[in-house]
């Protein structure tokens, strides 16, 4: 049997081909992204590595606040000079000099833009030459006006020594310096991660960047020779005790590297997820190659059948092909994954500037690729293993084909798991604590089970009324007649084909829907007709200068105009983002807030106001107080003064703009609205205010239109990344129509060289397999475009009852396009077996056993 099963998968050479190429493609996903993701991690070991090396030990205040960027929390409570005695003088320590290096200082550009940054744009003092940095060219900073930059931030900005630069620092607006010297770090390295760095004389850079003279915000420790540096850092916490972060370089870099492999591994998540709609879309096809297979196979399997193979034999001559198929796949699988996941992270560390840490080999990556390669199509082999081993030897003498089975069975179970799919989605959407996510991705997946094994029910009607637009024509009866003939194959491929589908049209419901929202939101709650903004691309927010707002306010074109600001704090013991506006009185105006209880046009110092479902979610009522800690440090009880109608402008936490001030670690205007006085030109005011911002390279002004506009076009990049990450689950689709015809074409063998025979042209031939191919793919689409809309659009309804706004909004121009493509998809998945039909000898067909 075993010697049987080999000869039988070597004499089929394309069948065992397309067989692998299935699995390829679903190993291939997950493969890269576990590569890519290992790949990314060591990277970012390697250069945390090189960063500490040269550090023994490192001091810095304890930040009240975490980190909301998923690096170290960067604590703005400064060191003092008392603080780097007092740890100069601990045990151990052979030397302890304060210095000031944290993010916030951004370069402009020849170009009038902030040069870019692939890890952060930091500002510190210069210390001199050491281990780490060493100056290639000029000198270093002797005057207030100099600094000295890293060759990476020279290279992207085109600076060299002599230059000018201009740099807006945490504390103070643009200000131009001279570049008195250029350095690289240890290596001959530009940059340690695509960091730009700005490094001033000391004074400089401790009034720059925290704020005052004399103040610090780390403490850099030598050890004492034969003194390990655990000990030394034990030694200097007990002597500081509580409220400062003492730690050895290897724990900083351990620290810095966990924090991002935690960021990595939901973004591992994620990937694996379209990962998971490759390998069902896998499944599909494997599971109607192996039944084809099976079919095709009858009179051999009842042949062995009489010679006396027993059932279990014939189970294991499917499960060995199913076994070597999967083994081939999930090599080649793994291999191609290798290589996409290695290139892609070769790609974005020369985008970060970084190196990358190279080709490896991941355990986790090959254990589940070939685990889940192998599990997979030995799990699509089984049910049709079972098919072959009902075959009776009687077969072997029987020149029909064996009539289909009934529905029923599987018609039955299509409704109890879509019934139960459809329970755990309506139980999942309408609230269920910890389980909601579960709930509603594992309803997704069992209504997308459901409806599959309700196709073959579906496939008569549909595929007919599909078939009977080409039945004008014999082909088109033909082609027609062919993909109906056989429920349970059509309606399997078809199946491959409706998932990617249904996935798509459901998140582009949702993302359409969501974006719509957003835009209807921005027109009714918006009274501002200009908004000043930037991007923000790292944790330092771009800043709109206090001069700036002023003189924008003073314009004779601006009728009302209020900024805002935000900042994460510790509220009621959990992490908050918190708003405050310069100006309560104007917010209301331009913000169209309406008080639901108390007041919310004035706020003083210690009070908040909060939107009405944010109060009702959290169970808070007008007059509570709570503890606050800022991110300059000290706590401050705040009472709730005002509850607003639900806005989306003013969603969540709202404090005065005097807490904001002393309290956030960006207190400058990040946001400002601006109303025109009526009879003014909308776009006569948006030139005025560019006008006062054209020396600030951080922020533009937008009409409300295009502020609505710039809102929803995280929702079009966020479709188009699904979209590509979606390709691999649709080509295995379009190959699982190519599959199914090429074989359906090799069973059909004997029928098409009679129908030649009688007087059917090479031309029919093709016209006649391409349209059934078309059926199939148009078949599949239009029952995928029906469930996501309805998954989509009951998501949609559930968020809207969730957050208050939001109506179903279809991608109907998607959809169409959708619709166009598989009509397209189907033209070209059946040019191969149309081929392949068209070209067989008529005589040779005929005499096919």
């Amino acid at each position: 049997m075993l010697r049987a099963t080999l000869k039988s998968l070597l004499a089929r050479k394309l069948r065992l081909i397309l067989s692998a190429l299935a699995v390829v493609l679903s190993v291939m996903f997950i493969a890269s992204s576990l590569v890519l993701t290992d790949t990314l991690g060591r990277t970012f070991d390697n250069i945390f590595a090189d960063i500490y090396t040269n550090t023994d030990v490192q001091v810095t205040t304890k930040a009240d606040v975490e980190s909301q960027g998923g690096g170290p929390a960067q604590s703005l409570k400064p060191l003092t000079a008392a603080d780097v005695e007092k740890v100069a003088g601990v045990d151990g320590v052979r030397s302890a000099k304060g210095q000031v290096f944290l993010t916030g200082a951004r370069a402009v550009g020849k170009n009038g833009k902030i040069v870019p940054s692939g890890s952060g744009q930091f500002g510190g003092s210069w210390g001199g030459e050491d281990e780490l940095t060493k100056l290639i060219a000029g000198k270093a900073p002797s005057a207030d006006d100099e600094v000295v930059i890293n060759n990476g931030l020279a290279a992207t900005g085109k600076f060299a020594v002599g230059d000018p630069i201009d740099v807006i620092t945490r504390t103070q607006p643009r200000k131009t310096f001279k570049i008195s010297g250029i350095m690289q770090y240890s290596g001959g390295r530009d940059s340690m991660a695509g960091e730009t760095a700005v490094l001033f004389t000391e004074g400089t850079a401790q009034e720059l960047m925290l704020g005052q003279k004399g103040a610090f915000n780390l403490i850099d420790v030598k050890s004492d020779s034969g003194v390990a540096d655990a000990k030394v850092r034990d030694n200097i916490k007990a002597a500081l005790g509580d409220g400062y972060v003492v730690q050895t370089g290897q724990d900083l870099s351990e620290e810095s590297s966990k924090q991002l492999r935690d960021l990595l591994a939901y973004v591992n998540y994620f990937l694996l997820g379209f990962g998971v709609v490759a390998l069902l879309v896998g499944v599909f096809l494997i599971l109607n190659t192996f039944s084809i297979i099976v079919s095709q196979r009858t009179q051999e399997l009842a042949l062995l059948r009489a010679m006396g193979a027993g059932r279990g034999q014939v189970i294991q001559s499917v499960l060995i092909e199913a076994l070597i198929i999967g083994v081939i796949g999930s090599l080649l699988g793994f291999l191609v994954g290798l290589g996409l996941g290695s290139a892609g992270a070769a790609f974005f560390a020369s985008t970060a500037d970084m190196d990358s840490a190279g080709v490896g080999f991941p355990l986790t990556a090959i254990i589940v690729s070939f685990t889940v390669g192998i599990l997979v199509t030995m799990v699509s082999a089984v049910v049709p293993a079972i098919k072959a081993a009902r075959v009776a030897p009687i077969a072997a003498m029987r020149e029909a084909a064996a009539t289909d089975r009934p529905l029923t069975g599987i018609t039955i179970a299509g409704g109890l798991v879509t019934a139960l799919g459809a329970g755990a989605l309506v139980w999942g959407l309408a609230g269920a604590g910890d389980a909601t996510l579960l709930l509603v991705f594992g309803g997704v997946l069992l209504i997308i089970i459901g409806v599959t094994l309700l196709a073959p029910l579906l496939s008569k009607p549909l595929v007919g009324a599909l078939g009977s637009i080409f039945s004008w024509t014999i082909p088109g009866k033909l082609g027609k007649r062919n993909s109906s003939r056989n429920p349970r194959r059509t309606a399997i491929t078809a199946g491959a084909v409706m998932i990617g589908i249904a996935i798509i049209t459901m998140i582009s419901t949702v993302l359409t829907s969501l974006s719509t929202a957003i835009g209807e939101t921005v027109e009714k709650d918006l009274q501002a007709d200009l908004v000043v903004m930037g991007q923000q691309t790292s944790d330092v927010p771009p800043v709109i200068q206090p001069d700036e707002l002023r003189r924008i306010k003073a314009l004779p074109q601006t009728q009302t105009a209020v900024s805002l600001t935000y900042d994460a704090v510790e509220f009621n013991g959990k992490q908050e983002f918190v708003a405050a506006f310069d100006d309560m009185t104007a917010a209301v105006t331009v913000l169209k807030l309406k008080a639901e209880q108390g007041r919310v046009d004035r706020l003083d110092s210690g009070e908040f106001i909060t939107d009405e479902k944010s109060a009702k979610d959290r169970k808070w009522k007008l007059g509570d107080s709570f503890q606050v800690t800022f991110n300059k440090g000290g706590t401050k009880t705040l009472k709730l003064v005002g509850i607003t109608q639900s806005n989306a402008a003013t969603s969540g936490i709202t404090i005065s703009d005097a807490d904001a001030q002393t309290g956030f670690a960006f207190p400058q205007p990040i946001q400002a609205f601006v109303q025109v006085k009526s009879g003014v030109n909308v776009n006569d005011a948006k030139a005025a205010v560019d006008g006062v911002i054209k020396n600030n390279p951080e922020v533009d002004v937008v009409t409300k239109k295009e502020y609505a506009g710039n809102s929803q076009l995280v929702f079009d990049a966020i479709l188009i990344v699904v979209q590509i990450l979606l390709t691999a689950a649709l080509a295995i689709s379009v190959l699982g129509v190519i599959n199914t015809l090429l074989l359906s074409v090799i069973e059909r063998t004997r029928e098409l060289g009679m129908l030649r025979a009688i007087g059917l042209r090479r031309g029919q031939t093709w016209l006649m397999v391409t349209i059934e191919s078309v059926v199939i793919t148009v078949f599949g689409t239009v029952l995928g475009l029906a469930i996501g809309a309805g998954l989509g659009s009951a998501i949609v309804t559930a968020l809207k009852r969730a957050v208050g706004f939001g109506a179903v909004t279809m991608p109907w121009g998607t959809m169409v396009l959708y619709l166009v493509g598989a009509v397209i998809v189907g033209v070209v998945a059946g040019i191969i077996p149309a081929v392949r039909a068209a070209r067989l000898n008529v005589l040779n067909a005929i005499a096919y056993e």
